[in-house]
């Protein structure tokens, strides 16, 4: 799949949360995106080489903007949440494959964490290719009440809420929630903490429902080459020759039964 490095142009970015930003940025790779793919990031700073890799949350081809939602974590984003409108910057992308959109007329869509911001542009684009609110069941995870994103899920799809203090929608996990509600689809495309996949993907093959996870690894060049972001596969990868998969170019997105969670 073609990307592409560009100069990039900040349009604005606010806090939603304490430590969550949402940036959007004018650049050409917006044309060529899909849901559930990623951009990297470069740094300013010429001592940190490695770009920061972060989902695309929403896309806007003909506008050619992305909107990226993130959480702090570290040196590289902590400088990221500085950038204002007008800034200018390096952007690789569009890295990675998306989620599948043509698996079932009804589909659950599961975010955990920062795992939630990929959901909302695929929740759109199923929308947008005709499926009803009432078959686009989007099931979000958060930590408490403050959540994020939420107004924006339910201009399109069904939204349900598990949080781990129960301050608001059902006391506990995602899986919980799914259960608590009674859900059941063609298929679950998720993106989340390992755990929480770990459990989708149980979930589903008990339930008989295939399950699309979108793994999260810490990644170095984003491109393939270093091996740096590996996850254990089912079968023997072509590149690396041993039971390897690299999430960067091979993901974010898997089967479920394709890796080991």
């Amino acid at each position: 799949m073609k990307k592409i490095v560009d100069t990039g142009v900040v349009i604005s970015q606010e806090m939603l949360q304490p430590g969550i930003y949402s940036m959007w940025i004018k650049t050409e790779i917006a044309t060529m995106a899909v849901c559930g793919q990623f951009v990297s990031l470069y740094s300013r700073d010429g001592a940190r080489k490695l770009p920061r890799p972060i989902s695309l949350c929403e896309i806007d081809t003909e506008g050619k903007v992305l909107r990226l939602v993130y959480r702090v974590v570290g040196a590289g984003t902590e400088e990221l949440s500085g950038y204002r409108a007008g800034d200018k910057i390096k952007i690789m992308g569009p890295l990675g494959n998306g989620f599948p959109l043509d698996q079932g007329e009804k589909c659950i869509l599961v975010g955990g964490g920062i795992g939630v911001p990929p959901m909302l542009e695929t929740a759109k684009q199923l929308y947008k290719a005709g499926k009803k609110k009432e078959d686009i069941l989007c099931v979000m995870g958060y930590r408490n009440k403050d959540t994020f994103l939420t107004a924006e899920f339910e201009k399109v799809s069904t939204l349900y809420i598990a949080t781990d203090d129960g301050s608001l929608g059902t006391h506990g996990t995602v899986i919980d929630a799914i259960k608590e509600q009674g859900l059941t689809a063609d298929v679950i495309l998720s993106c989340g903490p390992k755990p929480m996949l770990r459990g989708l993907k149980e979930f589903g093959l008990e339930k008989g429902i295939k399950v699309y996870v979108s793994m999260e690894e810490r990644m170095a060049c984003g491109v393939g080459a270093c091996l740096g972001c590996v996850c254990q596969s089912k079968e023997v990868d072509d590149h690396s020759k041993v039971h390897n998969k690299r999430v960067c170019v091979d993901g974010p997105v898997f089967l479920s039964t394709e890796v080991e969670i």
